[in-house]
């Protein structure tokens, strides 16, 4: 495994220009190699440079559950989702040993590089998901203008190279990962680092809300 996998570091970079014929509009399956599961979502419309949203699920989810949750608010907005599936219950950081799910989803941005023109690129998840995509997020700042999570429980990277700007929300009644402990807590972190972080709690559980993902793009991605 290359080392910079091992820090939580991605080295393929999307293009606004690139070589290949454009993938089609909807649904396709990428083949990133090892009987990964990786699903990106293009927008509808002429192909043109988009933006890319990279969203982890929670633990024990797959990447449709993903693309139920975001990609209809992020296709309004002309935004591409890229869904990959955690290589074991959940992703790598969080079992103990970054690299696998690090590498999968480096192939996977290769593969969009070759096809999708990109314009800017953000990670974000749900969960698990969120604290991965908030760690991977503060590791690949070169890379990811902006991490989106939605009811993290904390925060690891592994390495820190750049400062994106860091959107958060939170349920005040959320059981699995108490507001408190957890999303107050990541918040305080990255505003202590150094980070632009907006915060968004709301009363409710553990769950990603529609209005907090148009919320969350519009943050991203300016007025629509």
């Amino acid at each position: 495994m290359p080392e910079d996998h091992a820090h939580g570091r991605l080295g393929a970079r999307p293009v606004p220009d690139p070589p290949g014929a454009p993938w089609p509009a909807g649904v396709s399956a990428l083949d990133p190699g090892g009987g990964a599961e990786v699903l990106l979502a293009v927008p509808p419309g002429e192909p043109a440079p988009c933006p890319l949203l990279v969203f982890f699920h929670g633990a024990g989810g797959e990447p449709r559950q993903s693309l139920a949750a975001v990609a209809g608010h992020a296709a309004a907005r002309g935004a591409a989702v890229l869904a990959p599936r955690s290589g074991a219950a959940t992703w790598d950081l969080i079992a103990g040993s970054v690299g696998r799910d690090v590498a999968v989803l480096d192939a996977a941005l290769a593969q969009v590089a070759e096809r999708l023109p990109v314009s800017r690129c953000a990670v974000a998840g749900f969960s698990d998901g969120a604290s991965y995509a908030l760690s991977l997020g503060a590791a690949n700042g070169d890379l990811f203008e902006a991490a989106l999570a939605f009811s993290p429980g904390f925060a690891a990277p592994p390495v820190r190279v750049g400062r994106p700007r860091v959107w958060i929300t939170h349920g005040t009644d959320d059981r699995v990962l108490p507001v408190d402990r957890c999303g107050r807590r990541v918040v305080a972190a990255f505003t202590a680092a150094g980070h632009d972080v907006t915060y968004d709690e709301f009363d409710g559980g553990h769950v990603v809300r529609p209005e907090g993902v148009a919320a969350a793009l519009g943050w991203w991605l300016g007025p629509a």
